[in-house]
């Protein structure tokens, strides 16, 4: 091939009809079925959180959801556009930044959930205010979303050589699976101290098995997306040229899969059929409020 040819960056003149696609960053073509189920599934659920917030008024899960969905489905997009040019700089650049945060924004709802099961069950069964759990989470999500773009765009930018850019996406994601870890055992020590009160109070209703199912499916979007960001970290830990980096199937499998799966478990882990209208997925709401939501034997 002609040393004129520029097969990737902000300058790359390589199509697929000038240049092999084994020299292609990714060494391989994005398939255009599997981008295009992701947009569309992307898409639905993105229309069933649009729905789900509106009636329940949960703005801030419904925030958090609506542009985690909107990246996932720019980020696809970008892929499509590097199936028809594997060389393409906008494609490279959209997808590896997009797809990169998009489950960022599914932690940062699930995060706003926890103080709500805190003032759902009984603030006496926490160690901590269930403000700490808002205040402490979300600004780490967003730690953890702003090195992971930095380092999407500072890779797309150099051409996939910055080891610096690899870095600091590595940073942030490191940063979400120690968050994410921290979460669960808060979580499960909250899970724990409630069970010992409840076995100290047997006469106290059960919990209702709407709340059950909403706790299982917000359980399974934390593991589902804790499995991508140790995947991506994986992926990630050669830069662009490991072996992992060019494998399209582990791809869709523990990326694609994993994170549409969790967006969808959190459509039936809505907090809005448990703890009702809202102003904001908001532990300032009144603990009047929520104890007339405490769970009852009627449920």
């Amino acid at each position: 091939m002609d040393s004129t040819w520029i097969t990737y960056g902000p300058d790359e003149n390589c199509t697929l009809a000038l240049c092999p696609v084994s020299i292609s960053l990714y060494e391989y073509r994005p398939s255009l079925a599997a981008n295009t189920i992701f947009i569309v599934l992307f898409g639905i659920a993105l229309c069933l959180h649009l729905f789900q917030g509106i009636k329940w008024r949960s703005w801030a899960f419904l925030f958090a959801m609506f542009w985690g969905c909107v990246a996932e489905m720019i980020g696809y997009g970008g892929r499509i556009l590097m199936w028809q040019n594997p060389f393409s700089f906008p494609g490279f650049l959209t997808q590896i930044i997009c797809i990169t945060i998009g489950p960022a924004f599914f932690s940062a709802a699930i995060y706003l959930t926890l103080s709500r099961v805190v003032i759902y069950l009984g603030v006496e069964h926490s160690r901590f205010s269930p403000k700490l759990y808002y205040w402490l989470f979300i600004p780490c999500d967003i730690v953890s979303l702003t090195l992971q773009a930095a380092g999407g765009a500072s890779s797309s930018t150099s051409s996939g050589n910055s080891k610096a850019g690899v870095d600091i996406a590595i940073a942030g994601l490191s940063f979400q699976v120690f968050t994410l870890a921290v979460f669960i055992g808060l979580a499960i020590d909250y899970a724990i101290r409630y069970a010992r009160g409840q076995r100290a109070r047997p006469s106290v209703a059960k919990l209702p098995t709407s709340f059950k199912v909403f706790a299982g499916f917000l359980s399974l979007a934390i593991v589902l997306i804790l499995i991508r960001c140790c995947y991506r970290i994986d992926e990630l830990s050669n830069g662009y040229s490991g072996p992992l980096i060019h494998n399209q199937g582990l791809f869709i499998g523990l990326e694609g899969v994993m994170i549409i799966l969790a967006a969808f478990a959190l459509n039936v882990a809505h907090p809005g059929p448990i703890f009702g209208r809202s102003r904001a997925t908001d532990p300032e709401d009144s603990k009047e409020r929520t104890v007339a939501r405490a769970p009852t034997s009627s449920e």
